[in-house]
């Protein structure tokens, strides 16, 4: 029963793969192949044997390449194929493969992107590879948040006026302050205006607890608090805080925390060698701030209750260049202004936006959300008065940290495409593995073994499908993992079919006439054809070879010293008949040995 549902996984494996799989336009695109040559090969030899393309835009493809000699030749699949189908050239070359149109990584089009250093020191780039807070809301207490142009495309969900003590989407903001908060958190991005921010995707929750003149108590702040976690909120970003230790807060702050919320709070602008609250109470990350230089702001306080450090500004005298650059408000007249601000109120919206990250990643309680971002963080040595807590905030470090953790089937998935195990663009031609010859080789054995049960009747047994396997396609999967700096022959070996294992140490494409031939399953089955249960081995393996070197000769028939013309070919046809053939007359021995008992 066991050797069944690991043969049953394993076709299960196959088919997610093709329903998955997305077309020809999953694979990378090229337009040229690389003909990498060994370095013991003269310059004869190689100008011999790529006279045929020298009209195709052959060349060297730099001076280093000369020594190296590595060719670019212009062409496509069918060409690649052909290539690697010569004998001549895989006896002198080391690798011919596509040459791959790569681009640059997910880069935001927003005009004064380039303002934001930012975005840069905590690497959100990297990070928005993999997240970009979609699904997350982060609510923002604060003055409140406006909807200017740069908050256009963001999501807003039902938030609550604390001052005015209404509800809604809409929640003015009369300072500026919280409308700049909320844009260093999910400013549209990528949208060919403004700027950006950091988790684009993200929904904001707007709550004011604090005035037009920006402040607010803190029965205000903790009813906001509490609004937050029963409505949703997933984050709580405070850019706010005071120096007296309140009880109803700290209430606030452990009530939303045991509703698995992080919270997110600025250290403050004392520089003062200790937290403001409700940054020091125990379950609230508590964020100092540093400018473009990486060093502590001068203005940021640290020491006792700091968690970790993220940009807040250092603004220049100009005041135009150094802070934090969003579009927010004018308290004098209402209108929508980029402006650059500093301060830990700055710095405090850039950890919720990569907590929100973290938390679309697939991390979602609270104490592994903060255990992610400040293992992830940049230590910082010698920080003995504590500005930096556990160090510079890395979106990139904690989003790749938050991800490869996690055991999810959509994590899984996510693993297998980012690995190229889903879009399969080197399984297919022109890439490590060709997948449909596989898939036709162990379908077709499966069709084999069933046409043969039809005319002689057998109890199919666990050893059967595994040899029908590993006799057709084998763990083909394996052939594509690859783990740094360990040899690749180990795992080409576990993967391959035993057709293939003549060449496959080596790391050749060829098919090895001994192995590709009915010497080796006929061994086995007269040594193995007595025993009860590894005779179903050896039939599988026999039958699985006849689908292998069916399916060889019709789409690959290239071979070790019989090259890829109509003598291999032949050659493959008549062993795969052989194959069936003693597959045939082995099952018929056993069921009629059996009938006799």
């Amino acid at each position: 029963m066991k050797n069944w549902i690991l043969t049953g996984l394993f076709l299960i494996g196959i088919g997610v793969a093709i329903a998955l799989f997305p077309g020809l336009g999953g694979q990378g695109v090229y337009d040229s192949l690389i003909l990498d040559f060994q370095n013991n090969a003269s310059q004869a030899q190689i100008e011999q044997l790529l006279q045929p393309w020298t009209n195709s835009g052959l060349h060297l493809n730099s001076e280093l390449a000369d020594t190296e000699r590595i060719y670019i030749l212009e062409g496509d699949r069918e060409l690649l194929q052909t290539l690697r189908q010569s004998k001549e050239l895989d006896a002198i070359a080391e690798h011919i493969e596509p040459n791959y149109l790569y681009s640059a990584q997910f880069v935001t089009n927003d005009p004064d992107y380039a303002k934001q250093w930012n975005l840069r020191s905590i690497q959100a780039e990297a990070a928005w590879d993999r997240s970009t807070g979609k699904g997350v809301t982060v609510a923002v207490i604060d003055t409140g948040v406006s909807r200017v142009p740069d908050l256009k495309d963001t999501k807003f969900v039902r938030g609550y006026d604390f001052i005015g003590d209404r509800s809604g989407t809409d929640i003015a903001d009369d300072n500026g302050h919280g409308t700049h908060v909320a844009g260093t958190i999910a400013q549209a991005t990528h949208n060919g205006f403004g700027v950006a921010g950091v988790a684009f995707d993200a929904a904001i929750m707007p709550l004011k607890g604090l005035s037009g003149s920006g402040g607010g108590t803190v029965a205000d702040i903790a009813d906001a608090i509490r609004f937050a976690a029963d409505n949703g909120a997933d984050i709580i970003n405070l850019s706010l805080g005071g120096a007296g230790d309140s009880h109803v807060l700290r209430d606030a702050t452990e009530y939303a925390h045991r509703k698995g919320v992080v919270l997110v709070a600025a250290a403050g602008n004392e520089n003062r060698n200790s937290a403001s609250f409700p940054a020091r109470y125990p379950h609230v990350l508590s964020v100092s701030a540093i400018g473009p230089s990486e060093a502590k702001a001068p203005y940021s306080n640290y020491g006792a209750g700091v968690d970790i450090a993220a940009p807040g500004g250092v603004l220049r005298p100009d005041a135009t260049s150094g802070g934090i650059l969003q579009n927010t408000v004018n308290p004098q007249n209402g209108e929508s202004i980029f402006i650059a601000l500093q301060g830990t109120s700055m710095a405090a919206p850039h950890v919720s936006g990569v907590a929100a990250l973290v938390n679309a990643a697939g991390v979602e309680a609270p104490d592994q959300v903060v255990d992610i971002l400040t293992q992830a963080a940049r230590p910082v040595k010698d920080d003995s008065l504590n500005h930096y807590g556990a160090g510079h905030l890395n979106a990139a470090a904690a989003v790749k940290l938050a991800d490869d953790g996690q055991l999810s089937v959509r994590h899984f998935f996510r693993w297998l495409r980012d690995n190229g195990y889903i879009n399969l663009k080197f399984w297919l031609d022109g890439g490590v593995i060709a997948l449909w010859p596989k898939l036709a080789m162990v379908v077709g054995s499966y069709l084999l073994a069933w046409l043969l049960r039809v005319y002689l009747p057998f109890a199919w047994t666990g050893p059967m499908g595994w040899g029908l396997v590993l006799g057709s396609s084998g763990l083909f999967v394996l052939q594509g993992l690859y783990i740094f700096d360990l040899p690749q022959w180990p795992l080409r070996v576990a993967g391959s079919s035993l057709p293939e294992l003549g060449t496959t140490v080596q790391g050749g494409g060829l098919l090895n006439p001994i192995f590709a031939s009915a010497l080796i399953p006929f061994g086995l089955l007269a040594l193995l054809l007595s025993h009860p249960s590894l005779r179903w081995l050896a039939v599988g393996l026999t039958i699985g070879m006849t689908a292998c070197l069916g399916v060889s000769a019709v789409a690959d028939p290239a071979m070790v010293w019989l090259g890829s013309g109509a003598a291999a070919r032949s050659f493959l046809i008549i062993n795969a008949l052989l194959c069936f053939g003693m597959a045939y007359l082995a099952t018929k021995a056993i069921v009629t040995r059996a009938s006799a008992a």
